[in-house]
């Protein structure tokens, strides 16, 4: 049920509004002030204020700034008096959906509030689209390992291979999922996530296969398994060495037959799934030990990928947190901060235990809690000095590259994450980079940046605007 908010000081205006409105099935609620309209908003939004321009204290149109400086999202219709249409004009230009003028038309006020909630609906699902969209995969790095990690990912997708993705805990394995779905030609179909390790033994089978109902204490229902629900898809059986023995063994049989069977029941149900797993343990040792099966192992390794952890492909992990920080700023309405050249040294000798999934929430906590535009190595004094590698332990290159090849390297690297930081915006990296936006695109097209198939700037990690 929509939230409409009325705003006005006249007691008459409150009471008929109020009336209408509710008799058209909303929620309403009316103040008669503009300090109240905003204490009311910070309990609880509203999905359309009717905002009086004339009131005693803070004004209408006042009141609509704080609003949009408080990044309250509700329609606002203005309710203007004859000889403020001025006033109601202005408020158009702040960002007021319409205005309605006194003496009040109720027919012609609930058609604008229709149609002002009808927006809001557009714009929620604008949003939703736009939310889905940025949460494309995108594997970001120009270290060899991640070259190698598209390259393999590219070569496996179009296929109806079964894969098996090693790594640790937080390198990626569901992006590496996630992308070898985008890129399949399933990408149109589901993609269902398990996670083994999180679904208590005696419900994963249910969780599986699905249950028909009075199966067992509890299902008071038929319910679909998740082999089901990735019918025409993919299903991602993630910490697959977590599962039990017993488990392991109807997965096995669902992928020699393709068939399932739900728990209680005895019809069986064809799918079509494609099985990519993933595991942060080593199989072959726990085979050996009992605690795996080595013929579903065999099922599942038929394309096996390793994902390598951050602390050996140091070289991502600035560009790792540009595009964190660009996805942050996004998220919070913020500007992105930009690490100095202390912060970047910092990250990059950094350990990082936790691996990609702690450098985002650390990148998470900078855009929170770090004051200013700018990242200095001292906004990072909370990590473990412990996981610092001293600059002389790093491994040095076994061939110095020439001096040429690492300007060169260290030009393009630097382009890109200012660009990531600049959320691709031409215009704005030219400027912070401090040159014209037409020697910014001779230099990208020099790097062989923006000019390479989609396919081909995905597999190399380049960037575009």
């Amino acid at each position: 049920m929509a939230f409409i908010l009325i705003v006005d000081d006249e007691p008459g205006v409150r009471s008929a509004l109020s009336g209408v409105l509710r008799d058209e099935g909303y929620e309403v609620e009316a103040v008669d002030s503009g300090e109240a309209c905003l204490d009311r908003l910070a309990r609880e939004p509203a999905d359309v204020v009717l905002l009086d321009v004339w009131l005693p204290g803070m004004d209408g149109l006042a009141t609509l700034a704080r609003m949009r400086e408080r990044q309250i999202d509700a329609q606002v219709v203005i309710i203007s008096g004859h000889g403020n249409i001025e006033s109601a004009v202005r408020a158009i230009k702040m960002g007021a959906y319409d205005f309605v003028e006194k003496p009040l038309s109720l027919e012609k006020t609930v058609l604008v509030v229709r149609n002002a909630l009808r927006q809001r609906r557009l714009e929620v699902e604008n949003r939703a689209l736009r939310a889905k969209i940025d949460a494309t995969p995108v594997m970001v790095g120009d270290s060899q390992p991640m070259r190698q990690l598209r390259d393999q990912v590219a070569t496996a997708a179009p296929t109806n291979g079964r894969v098996l993705i090693f790594g640790e805990n937080g390198t990626g394995k569901e992006l590496v999922a996630r992308t070898i779905h985008a890129l399949s030609l399933r990408r149109t179909g589901p993609f269902v996530e398990v996670n083994c390790a999180a679904i208590p033994e005696e419900l994963i089978e249910s969780e599986l296969f699905g249950h028909v109902r009075g199966a067992f204490t509890g299902a008071v229902a038929d319910r679909r398994g998740k082999f089901e629900a990735a019918h025409g898809g993919t299903i991602f059986l993630d910490e697959i060495g977590d599962m039990s023995l017993k488990t392991q063994a109807k997965v096995l049989r669902v992928l020699q037959d393709q068939v399932v069977e739900a728990v209680g029941g005895s019809s069986r149900t064809r799918v079509d799934v494609r099985v990519v797993a993933a595991t942060n343990k080593d199989l072959p040792a726990e085979i050996r030990q009992g605690r795996f099966r080595e013929d579903l192992y065999f099922r599942l390794n038929v394309v096996p990928i390793e994902v390598t952890p951050l602390r050996e492909r140091r070289d991502d992990i600035p560009l790792l947190a540009n595009h964190f920080m660009a996805l942050l700023a996004r998220e919070y309405g913020r500007r992105p901060k930009v690490f100095g050249r202390d912060a970047v040294e910092t990250i990059r000798r950094y350990a990082w235990p936790g691996n990609v999934r702690e450098l985002r929430n650390v990148v998470e906590r900078l855009m929170i809690m770090v004051p200013g535009d700018r990242v200095s190595s001292s906004d990072l004094g909370f990590l473990d000095q412990g996981s610092v590698i001293p600059p002389s332990a790093e491994p040095p290159s076994a061939t110095p590259e020439p001096l040429y090849a690492a300007r060169d390297r260290f030009e393009r690297d630097y382009i890109v994450r200012v660009l990531a930081a600049q959320q691709g915006n031409m215009s704005r990296t030219a400027e912070a980079l401090g040159i014209e936006r037409s020697n910014l695109y001779r230099k990208l097209r020099g790097f062989g940046i923006g000019e390479d198939s989609k396919v081909e700037k995905w597999k190399s990690g380049k960037v575009e605007k």
